[in-house]
């Protein structure tokens, strides 16, 4: 073919008005597609966004935290559907048979799910732990064996931050039992060893005396502690226990500040709290010896 003949074609081509017709209509249908997309998803977001917060404030309503952890996964799943839906009008505009083509994808992705098993097992325990809420981020929980804060839930792992700084990052689907310690408040125990010289009468007073100024004292605290009585009866002392109802986790803290604080009040009214003593007693002749506690 001479050069001439090519060059002839080419300009056909190029001065070819049906041609640039028909693609300058399929970039204006893109462009509607891309716009169209974009405003589906702005005000779907919105409309979640609204509906959640409505929700929210009937008698039933979600938990901020849940209601967050929603809004962002439905937002999220509604820009995946809007923008796939998208892609395939774009093809189909630019003549690309989107039917073989999601035909061979169903083929292909049904071979990858075979071997993708776990990861789909993923991704649905995700979902439903986020859907049902079983617990949140910033929830202290056990997770198996791993115990800590909860850093983030994702729909395929969740990450736990341990009180020494690990962080465990476990499949969803490997989640088989969970305890949240952050849903309902926590209960202490707190126990108070007085001398069996003490009056025990006088001991439940000053003690009852020191509880009654105890929330003023700690915000953290959801009542006042109960004094249940004598739990024990030691060797050398005798065991008094309080029962303590906190916000929840707090039972530590809680418990740290009511010890020390009970020992400073017992030690102002002059309540001994018993220890461990060795007397020795001597025999005269030189003879061993003997100790007792």
């Amino acid at each position: 073919m001479s050069v001439e003949r090519m060059w002839e074609r080419t300009l056909e081509f190029i001065m070819n008005e049906a041609l640039w017709i028909s693609i300058g209509t399929a970039l204006l249908k893109i462009l509607l597609i891309l716009v169209l997309m974009a405003i589906v998803v702005k005000i779907g977001k919105s409309t979640i966004e609204r509906v959640m917060i409505l929700r929210s404030k009937t008698p039933i309503g979600y938990t901020e935290r849940r209601q967050n952890t929603l809004i962002k996964l439905l937002q999220n799943g509604l820009t995946y559907i809007v923008y796939f839906a998208g892609i395939l009008a774009i093809l189909s505009t630019v003549n690309i048979n989107v039917a073989g083509l999601l035909a061979g994808a169903g083929i292909a992705g049904l071979a990858i799910g075979f071997g993708a098993q776990s990861l789909v097992k993923d991704i649905i325990t995700g979902f439903f732990i986020i859907f049902e809420d079983q617990f949140a981020v910033g929830d202290t929980v056990m997770i198996n064996q791993s115990n800590g804060t909860v850093q983030e839930i994702g729909l395929r792992t969740t990450k736990i931050k341990t009180y020494t700084g690990e962080l465990h990052i476990i499949p969803n689907g490997n989640i088989s039992e969970v305890i949240n310690y952050s849903i309902f408040n926590s209960l202490i125990m707190v126990d108070v060893s007085v001398a069996y010289e003490s009056d025990v009468d006088e001991v439940e007073r000053l003690i009852n005396e020191f509880l009654d100024t105890t929330l003023e004292k700690y915000p953290e605290l959801v009542a006042r502690p109960d004094l249940l009585g004598v739990q024990a009866l030691g060797a050398s002392d005798v065991v008094m226990r309080i029962s303590a109802e906190t916000l929840p986790m707090n039972h530590f803290k809680v418990g740290r500040m009511l010890r020390r604080d009970i020992k400073r009040f017992l030690d102002e009214h002059n309540i001994e709290i018993p220890y461990q003593k060795m007397v020795v007693f001597e025999q005269k002749g030189g003879g061993k010896a003997n100790a007792g506690q």
